[in-house]
């Protein structure tokens, strides 16, 4: 569910009226941060708020962002430009790497994020794109 025409507010069982509005978050991952502000439902005091459809995105983009700056994770642009400079298709790809025929399309879409050994894989070919010839010997 979108966030588009929501109302302004709404009231939780308690009888306590919630008013659309953003509040910062704070995003910790490996001794990094990031504030984002994050939509949702809010009550007038500090308390906590109600999210709904998309308003958690800002902290899943937040989280990717620190874990890309860790390097446990690779942007979804950089997967395809791996993939794409090793000369192979998604398909092939996510073959080759015994990951499944379409998961490619969902790294490189970041709706999916690649496992550890995967991750060595990726940042092999893209240190050695070349090693996609001995890949393929091996899947043969």
């Amino acid at each position: 569910m979108g966030t588009k025409n929501l109302p302004e507010t709404m009231t939780e069982a308690d009888g306590r009226v919630l008013r659309r509005g953003v509040r910062p978050q704070v995003v910790h991952y490996r001794g990094m941060s990031m504030t984002v502000n994050l939509p949702g439902y809010y009550p007038d005091d500090d308390s906590e708020g109600v999210h709904i459809g998309d308003d958690m995105a800002p902290l899943d983009d937040a989280l990717r962002q620190l874990k890309e700056q860790a390097g446990d994770l690779l942007a979804p642009e950089r997967i395809k430009r791996i993939r794409e400079r090793a000369g192979l298709g998604q398909r092939e790809a996510g073959r080759l790497l015994g990951v499944g025929e379409n998961t490619f399309y969902k790294y490189e879409h970041g709706q999916s994020e690649p496992s550890g050994p995967t991750l060595t894989l990726l940042r092999l070919l893209d240190k050695r794109p070349d090693l996609v010839d001995e890949l393929r010997q091996l899947a043969a």
